[in-house]
């Protein structure tokens, strides 16, 4: 285990106070008990699991016993009632009567970290995505279901309020027919990402998979978020995906692409990504309809639409995660992302990971901004490429772009 995964995810002070509503029941004195917790990565994501688990212990609803990761926290990062460990094998052999794991590290630790927690009797919450291959997601699927407890992705987006509501805009009608869907991410990544640690935009290490790609970690939540909207959460609701990958940086995983997804139900999703952008703006999910639009901005939990009667503008709240792990253990209450309902997203990195290698895009197309290590390479006109692919649904070398050399890769989706 090493240093935590998870850059894709919503801004932290909208967690933070999604973190702390609704947590009457859980301070007060007549409530369930504390549920016993141990977080399996401390750095990178992990800090704002350790942030996120002060509030809920403070509002009496969780009490945090042990953490685990080969890097020691930082001082006073870690309450002192919490003991600390190396490892996720030494902090379970020491460590009783846990009522929930959280796991927040590398991609290509999580099946292993997954499959031991779910010999325990404790529940699990694994960071995204929840593991590096289709193969892996199946047998930690089987693992769940033999071992009965419940297990939760983190996909945090998918508890952001205005989903709801985008659900009731369609069965309305109010957008007309849905003609698709897509999901747009420009952000910035510097050298300095990529040295962060050793698996970093990789695709394998030493034959693991990893499978870091613009779709699969850094905005993956634009793709979950776009499934989710279009129905799609398990393996049965995608009929099929292609891929388009390329990459600007030196590295191996792909770091601007074109996924191109259509559910079983007919509907067209097209996620145009990339970190190769000029300057990094909030990345949204459209959908189009024959009467209208509408646009979410997950990370802000904002939602545009539009139709012949105007533009309205409206934030939502959201349900934390955790809390609601917390709430189906004490009530039974629905998870909001539980394993199964990733199969959508599996299918979409089994496609990334068996695509060929990514396209380099050559040096005519690409600039560099800043210096050093804060030096980030930026596609030249990306953003109105990004633009035209989410509008037509099309591919950067069906666009025509210059540097597009490659054709959409078509992926064998497994039968149900």
């Amino acid at each position: 285990m090493a240093t935590p995964t998870g850059t894709d995810s919503p801004d932290a002070p909208a967690q933070a106070a999604a973190a702390t509503a609704g947590r009457g029941a859980a301070s007060g004195t007549s409530g369930p008990r504390a549920a016993r917790v141990a977080l399996v990565g401390v750095h990178g994501f992990g800090t704002h699991h350790l942030r996120n688990l002060e509030h809920l212990q403070a509002a009496g609803a969780v009490e945090l016993v042990a953490v685990a990761d080969p890097q020691p926290p930082a001082a006073a990062s870690v309450p002192a009632s919490a003991r600390v460990f190396p490892g996720l094998d030494e902090l379970l052999s020491a460590t009783t009567s846990l009522d929930l794991v959280i796991v927040a590290t590398p991609i290509q630790t999580h099946a292993p970290l997954a499959l031991a927690a779910l010999r325990t009797d404790a529940d699990l919450y694994l960071e995204k995505p929840p593991v590096a291959s289709l193969a892996d997601f199946n047998r930690l699927c089987d693992a769940a279901a033999a071992s009965g407890r419940s297990m939760q992705i983190g996909f945090q987006s998918l508890g952001s309020h205005a989903l709801q509501e985008i659900e009731n805009l369609v069965a309305a009608g109010t957008l007309g027919t849905l003609q698709g869907i897509s999901a747009t991410g420009r952000w910035v990544r510097d050298r300095a990402y990529y040295k962060r640690s050793r698996w970093a935009g990789k695709r394998s290490i030493n034959g693991v998979d990893v499978v870091d790609g613009v779709a699969t970690n850094p905005l993956a939540h634009a793709v979950a978020t776009a499934l989710r909207i279009a129905g799609a959460r398990t393996t049965a609701d995608v009929a099929s995906v292609e891929t388009e990958l390329y990459r600007a940086n030196d590295i191996e995983s792909d770091d601007t692409s074109v996924i191109r997804i259509r559910t079983a139900s007919g509907v067209p999703i097209t996620c145009a990504l990339t970190i190769c952008a000029s300057e990094s703006v909030e990345p949204y999910v459209t959908l189009q309809g024959s009467a209208g639009t509408a646009v979410f901005h997950y990370t802000e939990d904002r939602l545009t639409v539009t139709t012949a009667s105007g533009t309205t503008e409206e934030t939502y709240g959201r349900e934390d995660l955790t809390e609601n792990l917390l709430s189906h253990r004490n009530s039974g209450s629905p998870l909001i992302s539980p394993l199964l309902d990733s199969g959508a997203f599996m299918l979409v990195l089994e496609a990334v990971r068996t695509a060929p290698l990514p396209a380099l895009i050559g040096d005519a197309h690409v600039r560099w901004e800043g210096d050093g290590e804060a030096a980030h390479a930026v596609v030249i006109d990306i953003e109105a490429a990004l633009e035209r692919a989410g509008r037509e649904h099309a591919t950067f070398s069906e666009l025509g772009l210059p540097w597009a050399t490659s054709a959409p890769c078509a992926f064998s989706v497994p039968a149900s």
